[in-house]
């Protein structure tokens, strides 16, 4: 029970237990309570008698703790937030790649993929805020239940999904423009036995470790670090090859300013991609490697101010991707202005018949952004592979 003050464990029925006074009293005094059963009786002693300290330094603590409790609460407010952004504008991109036929690719297979480790993490986000929130003698009496681990090891295994799948992005460019033909569908089964295999590896690791050396709370404790780089190593290294391999697009794509007009046109189309994950992989990956690094000691100001952009960023990553990918891609774009065209003409026009509305639809106004490869399964070149035709 936690009465505020103190946690009281369980305890047999007409048992007295002592606990130590707060910290904030500044005193060696013990605190007694009976277990009856009705319950626990008020202290045998009452806090202000066996703890001995003045009433203003104690109300000068609670002014204080209150203070924290209410920029923690706004501090949840604001992520809670950002992550219902995020799976709310993920969820529609699903929707829209898997509605429209003529967006099924292995492209967009795999931004699917990066969609769905994003929506995971949202989901035990809210899952582990249901746990520890909801629950006062859960939070304070440092009583975690194994439900609550769990949770925070499927979190923790979703940012490395994430990594995972940003890193793919990255090397399906650099195999785009490095290679003329290759094999879709046995690149994406690796990807997908890859990407979320190889996360499952270090996060299984991960949580030994916590469990034989440091299984203390929900597994948020870093008393050692060392079971922390199990996680961020694989972080960094997908970061830094990712790096590597835009490097190597980078070179290519210079190569190619030397080759005729006609060629380097058709190479051209590759260059939204390119920025769109080039840009993914820079945010995300600075912010990763500027809030891993936060020193264990620091001033309260300074971890209120890291905590809230920290949290700000991650809440909203999710966003960000369903952004670049997904509504500000000009084939998805193009592709809902079609049906938006079909279905003014169907309404306007019932008594036609249907191939004159279809002929009408597929023609594209001048200012709309299509990409040269459509994604389709007939694509000759790159085996449907589209472009996407992102500004920005």
């Amino acid at each position: 029970m936690w009465d505020d003050l103190n946690c009281w464990p369980p305890a047999s029925l007409g048992e007295t237990v002592s606990q130590p006074c707060p910290e904030f009293f500044k005193s060696d005094g013990i605190v007694h309570r009976n277990c009856t059963a009705n319950g626990w009786t008020d202290p045998l002693i009452p806090h202000e008698d066996a703890c001995g300290n003045p009433f203003n330094e104690t109300f000068n603590f609670f002014g204080e703790s209150s203070d924290s409790h209410l920029y923690f609460s706004y501090v949840k407010t604001m992520y809670t937030a950002g992550y219902t952004l995020s799976l709310i504008s993920l969820t529609i991109a699903i929707t829209i790649f898997c509605l429209f036929r003529k967006l099924h690719c292995t492209r967009n297979s795999i931004h699917i993929q990066l969609f769905i480790s994003f929506i995971l993490r949202a989901i035990f986000i809210f899952i582990r805020d249901s746990l520890l929130f909801t629950n006062e003698e859960l939070y304070h009496c440092d009583y975690y239940p194994v439900a609550c681990k769990v949770v925070l090891m499927f979190s923790n295994y979703s940012i490395l999904a994430n990594y995972s799948w940003l890193l793919v992005e990255g090397h399906f460019l650099f195999t785009l423009v490095s290679r003329s033909f290759f094999s879709l569908k046995k690149y994406l089964a690796w990807y997908i036995v890859l990407s979320w295999g190889l996360p499952l590896i270090v996060i299984v690791s991960w949580g030994c470790a916590k469990y034989f050396y440091e299984d203390e709370g929900c597994w948020e404790t870093r008393r050692h670090e060392w079971i922390w780089w199990i996680l961020r190593v694989p972080v960094l290294l997908t970061i830094s090859i990712n790096l590597i391999f835009f490097l190597g697009i980078l070179r290519i794509l210079v190569s190619k300013l030397r080759m005729p007009d006609a060629q380097r046109n058709e190479f051209s189309q590759y260059k939204r991609l390119i920025k769109s994950t080039f840009f993914l992989v820079a945010l995300f990956g600075l912010h990763y490697i500027l809030f891993v690094f936060l020193p264990v000691e620091v001033s309260s100001l300074v971890f209120k101010i890291w905590t809230f952009a920290e949290l700000a960023l991650s809440s909203t990553q999710g966003f960000v991707v369903a952004v670049l990918y997904c509504f500000m891609n000009g084939e998805v774009q193009h592709e809902i202005q079609r049906r938006w065209r079909r279905w003014r003409l169907t309404q306007h026009l019932p008594s036609r018949p249907r191939q004159h509305h279809s002929s009408i639809s597929h023609s594209a106004s001048p200012h709309t952004q299509v990409s040269l490869l459509p994604c389709s399964p007939g694509s000759p070149t790159t085996g449907g592979l589209p472009v996407d035709t992102v500004e920005m």
